[in-house]
C-alpha cells in the first residue's frame, strides 16, 4: 500500500509532535521538514529524512502529498497558509476564531486555483470542539452551548505573547471558572461573558531592558486574544519558566444545555471533555487524521478549503468503511 507522504512546515513544538505522530499512523510517512532556519542546524528524530529550507518548498510538489502547517496563527499561517495551499494539499490548526472566515476565503481561493484541498482550523478548538458544538446544537435546538478551556497552556495564545515586542519567551494559561461550569451543569443556562467563563494568566520572560509596562499593555489589549478577558501578566526569568512551566498540558469541555418536551420540562445536557497531557501531541494527531482526509478527498477530485464541519468522519480513519460499520457503528 502506497503511504501518504507528509511534509512538515515549521519545526517547533507542534512540528516535532507531528513527526512523532506519523509513526503511529501506518499509512503515512515523513517526506521532509521545512524550516526558515539553516537546515544544517536542525536535527530531527526520523533517520534518512531530509530537512529543507522554506525556499525549497516549491521544488517538492511531486514528493509531498499533504503539507502539515505547524506555524503560529498570529503571523505565520496568514502568510504561509495561502502560499503553501497554492502548491500542496494542506492541513492546519489555525486558531484565531474571529478571523477564520477571512482565512478560509484566502485558503479557498489558492487551493481551488491549484486543484488542491486545504483543511483549516482542524486542531481541537477550533476542530474537535467545533464539531461537538455543531452536533449538540443540531440535536438540541432549544438550548445554549458553552465552551470552557483549561486549565492548560494554549499554544496559539503563548505564541501570540511571544510575538509582542520585548518578549523573549512566554507561556499562557487559560483557567476556566468552576462556578460558571457548575451553573451550566445545573441547567441554569446562564448568560456568560468571555471574562466570566475564563481568565488568562501569562508568564513572560522579558528581553533585557524591555519596557515591562508596555509589554503588559500590549498583551492585555491584544484583540481576539486577550482584550476581552481578565488577563494577568507575571514577569519571570528563563529558569523559572523552564522549571515551573516546562510542560504543555491542556484540555477543556464543550457543554450544551437544552430542554425538550411539550413544555420544555426535561433538562438535557451534552458534554464532551478532553484532558491532555501534551497539547501539541494531541493537536498533531488531529492534524494527521485530517491530513488523511485531505489526501483522500483530493484523490476523489475535491478541491478548495474545508473545515471539520465539511468532512465526513469516514475520511479520518485508517479503517475501511466495512470495518467501521462492523466494529464502530
Amino acid at each position: 500500500m502506497a503511504k501518504i507522504r507528509i511534509g512538515i512546515i515549521g519545526y517547533g513544538n507542534l512540528g516535532k509532535s507531528v513527526e512523532l505522530g506519523i509513526r503511529q499512523n501506518k499509512d503515512m510517512e515523513l517526506s521532509g521538514v521545512f524550516t526558515r532556519r539553516d537546515p544544517s542546524t536542525l536535527k530531527i528524530e526520523t533517520e534518512g529524512v531530509p530537512v529543507y529550507h522554506m525556499d525549497q518548498v516549491k521544488e517538492m510538489t511531486e514528493k509531498v502529498d499533504v503539507m502539515v502547517l505547524c506555524g503560529g496563527s498570529a503571523s505565520d499561517l496568514p502568510v504561509q497558509g495561502p502560499e503553501i495551499a497554492s502548491m500542496f494539499n494542506t492541513v492546519d490548526g489555525y486558531d484565531n476564531h474571529a478571523k477564520i472566515p477571512d482565512f478560509f476565503k484566502k485558503m479557498d481561493e489558492k487551493a481551488r486555483a491549484a486543484g488542491k484541498v486545504a483543511i483549516i482550523a482542524s486542531g481541537w478548538d477550533p476542530g474537535m470542539f467545533s464539531l461537538n458544538r455543531l452536533i449538540a446544537e443540531a440535536i438540541l435546538p432549544e438550548g445554549k452551548t458553552y465552551t470552557f478551556w483549561g486549565k492548560g497552556i494554549s499554544q496559539g495564545h503563548s505564541d501570540a505573547v511571544r510575538r509582542v515586542k520585548g518578549v523573549k519567551d512566554a507561556k499562557q494559561y487559560t483557567i476556566p471558572s468552576e462556578e460558571a461550569i457548575e451553573a451550566v451543569k445545573k441547567g441554569e443556562m446562564p448568560e456568560l461573558t468571555a471574562a466570566e467563563r475564563h481568565r488568562r494568566v501569562c508568564y513572560v520572560v522579558p528581553e533585557e531592558g524591555a519596557d515591562l509596562k508596555q509589554i503588559e499593555k500590549d498583551i492585555k489589549t491584544m484583540p481576539n486574544y486577550f482584550a476581552d478577558y481578565d488577563t494577568e501578566v507575571h514577569f519571570i526569568n528563563e529558569e523559572e519558566l523552564e522549571r515551573d512551566h516546562g510542560g504543555m498540558p491542556h484540555g477543556g469541555v464543550v457543554m450544551h444545555s437544552g430542554k425538550t418536551g411539550l413544555n420544555n420540562e426535561h433538562n438535557q445536557t451534552i458534554e464532551y471533555k478532553i484532558t491532555l497531557g501534551s497539547n501539541p501531541d494531541f493537536t498533531a494527531h488531529v492534524l494527521l487524521a485530517y491530513a488523511r482526509a485531505a489526501y483522500r478527498l483530493n484523490k476523489e477530485g475535491v478541491v478548495g478549503a474545508k473545515t471539520v464541519a465539511d468532512i465526513a468522519p469516514v475520511y479520518l480513519s485508517i479503517r475501511t468503511p466495512e470495518e467501521i460499520r462492523k466494529n464502530l457503528i
